[in-house]
């Protein structure tokens, strides 16, 4: 396990899923974490549940102030920021495109794409000026490809893998390590929307066809680490059974 002990990182999404799990690995790693998310309640829980090296930050994200605000609370509460993961992330509307509501499918772009260049416009002075960070953004497969009824998270990812081979570009040279990860189908609240869809191949998937929310969490530890620096500006995939196996979840 890569050792964190007197790392700081911040974590969108984190109410739940691969945020939720992240949060516990980071942690248990010997990371102080803060925790941002939409969910009051659910977030104060999880803050509760791993102690003291937590702090929760209500957050929308897709509202840069508040991205901000919570990047200065973390820093306020930890002195620093060694690591933000871009995690938080929405997959409705499903719908085929000429009956989109284009109201929702512009909230899926203000989440997955503006909410993740929010997230390194708010954390990049920090890093710039301590001389380094790592910025992790979960990916996808829709990224790179079209899949039925998911125009806007398709569109969104693609976007989202775009800024992290730009923010790769610009700042690399100033120990900005950026890089993503795709993992895969995944067992969260996310795959019971898409099966609930009943569009496209993906939700004809059972629950067990799923990674454990846990092993992406467990692959943003490892990324942290210089094992992965190969990978900087690029995606890391999970499906990649050699990934897997540098990251310990397979033998």
């Amino acid at each position: 396990m890569t050792d964190m002990t007197g790392k700081v990182v911040l974590i969108t999404g984190a109410s739940r899923g691969i945020g939720a799990e992240a949060a516990r690995v980071f942690a248990a790693a010997g990371a102080n974490v803060a925790l941002v998310a939409r969910s009051n309640e659910v977030l104060a829980g999880l803050a509760g549940e791993i102690g003291e090296a937590a702090l929760a930050i209500p957050c929308d994200i897709s509202r840069y102030w508040e991205m901000q605000a919570a990047v200065s609370a973390t820093v306020q509460a930890f002195g620093k920021l060694d690591v933000l993961v871009n995690n938080a992330g929405v997959v409705d509307p499903i719908s085929h495109m000429a009956e989109a509501d284009p109201e929702a499918w512009g909230q899926v772009i203000d989440v997955n794409l503006k909410g993740v260049f929010h997230g390194m416009r708010a954390a990049l002075p920090v890093m710039l000026d301590q001389g380094g960070g790592t910025i992790l953004t979960v990916s996808s497969g829709a990224a790179h490809g079209p899949v039925e009824a998911w125009s806007a998270y398709c569109a969104s990812k693609a976007g989202a893998a775009m800024l992290t081979r730009s923010l790769d570009k610009e700042y690399a040279h100033l120990g900005i390590r950026a890089m993503g990860l795709s993992p895969g189908t995944v067992q969260t609240e996310m795959q019971r929307v898409i099966k609930k869809s009943g569009i496209n191949p993906v939700s004809k998937l059972e629950w067990d066809d799923h990674i454990p929310a846990d092993w992406p969490a467990r692959a943003l530890l490892w990324m942290c680490g210089v094992e992965a620096d190969e990978f900087e500006g690029k995606e890391v995939s999970l499906r990649d059974e050699e990934i897997r196996r540098k990251v310990g979840l397979i033998e």
